[in-house]
């Protein structure tokens, strides 16, 4: 049973992934102006412009280009720039390395974050755990990224000289100093990413906890930790993770504020560059990127929901 429920989201998502890859292509594809003749000049010839429309296969069909495109992307192959004349990968490719790792620091920190304050304010209820966790969520929804990093920066850079303002990263330095070089930004993406998940999980931790397997498990006599711990949060883990496959998206490809906060040269910073420039196949990997991210983040979400919450696999 559960083998072809996750079977089916597989080929879901790998159908989704196709259909994503083919509007991408379309949406980019469809920009008005001549492409030979921006990235030319106005010099160029006309025979230079044929050689270059010749070169990207401008003159075939959309549905032969795209086909080509998608042969080679699957190969992770996505062309050259047509701003540097670079192979798309081998740009992508350090700039992916860099906000994965960011993405990474941020997602370490979110996980316990957020478990610790859902749980302490789903079982102390209506206390002053409850009530301190819900104001600070509250806050933490009502600051845009780029202020609240704008305030992290006075505080813990101008102010108390803890960590670097901008988050440049160097080739010599070394595994702890990147941490301190992207510590501050690692945090502005959790805390954008956590609000909605405490109060969420926090929400669906109080209905498991009024449920009536819950209130059995008490009146049993077993120990409030174990019912909170091995009962409530596994079954309220469902939606969180949904959540939580959102804004693994958001740490992919919607970073672009904070990174341009922090001048970190991530995939947010080149897709704004691309954009600027309009590099199409730029464009199209880095946005086929955080798409494939997505869709990825959203499977494993639903497995994940399965496999923790047996009743959803007879639904």
């Amino acid at each position: 049973m559960i083998v072809r429920l996750v079977a089916s989201r597989i080929a879901l998502a790998a159908v989704t992934l196709v259909a994503v890859s083919a509007a991408v292509f379309l949406f980019t594809e469809i920009l008005p102006g001549d492409i030979a003749a921006r990235v030319l000049g106005r010099e160029s010839t006309a025979e230079q412009r044929q050689i270059f429309r010749d070169r990207l296969h401008l003159d075939r069909p959309v549905y032969e280009r795209y086909g080509i495109w998608l042969k080679n992307a699957v190969q992770a192959d996505f062309g050259r720039s047509l701003v540097s004349d670079q192979s798309v990968t081998a740009i992508v490719a350090p700039k992916a390395r860099d906000t994965l790792f960011l993405a990474a620091f941020a997602f370490v920190l979110y996980v316990p974050v957020t478990l610790l304050a859902a749980t302490l304010g789903a079982a102390f209820r209506g206390r002053a755990v409850d009530h301190v966790t819900s104001v600070l969520t509250l806050v933490g929804l009502s600051l845009p990224e780029f202020v609240l990093g704008l305030l992290l920066i006075y505080v813990f850079a101008l102010q108390l000289g803890w960590f670097p303002a901008l988050s440049v990263i160097g080739a010599g330095g070394g595994f702890l100093d990147r941490l301190q070089s992207t510590f501050l930004p690692a945090v502005t993406l959790m805390v954008a990413m956590s609000v909605y998940a405490i109060r969420m999980l926090r929400d669906n931790l109080i209905e498991v906890l009024d449920s009536e397997y819950v209130r059995m498990a008490t009146l049993k006599g077993v120990p409030r930790r174990r019912v909170v711990l091995r009962h409530a949060l596994p079954s309220a883990l469902g939606p969180a993770l949904n959540v939580t496959a959102l804004n693994l998206t958001y740490l992919i490809g919607g970073v672009v504020v904070v990174e341009r906060v922090f001048d970190y040269k991530g995939l947010g910073w080149s897709l704004v560059d691309a954009i600027t420039n309009r590099d199409t196949p730029l464009i199209e990997a880095i946005v086929l990127l955080g798409s494939a991210v997505y869709i990825a983040a959203n499977l494993l979400a639903d497995v994940l929901a399965l496999l923790l919450n047996p009743r959803l696999r007879t639904s």
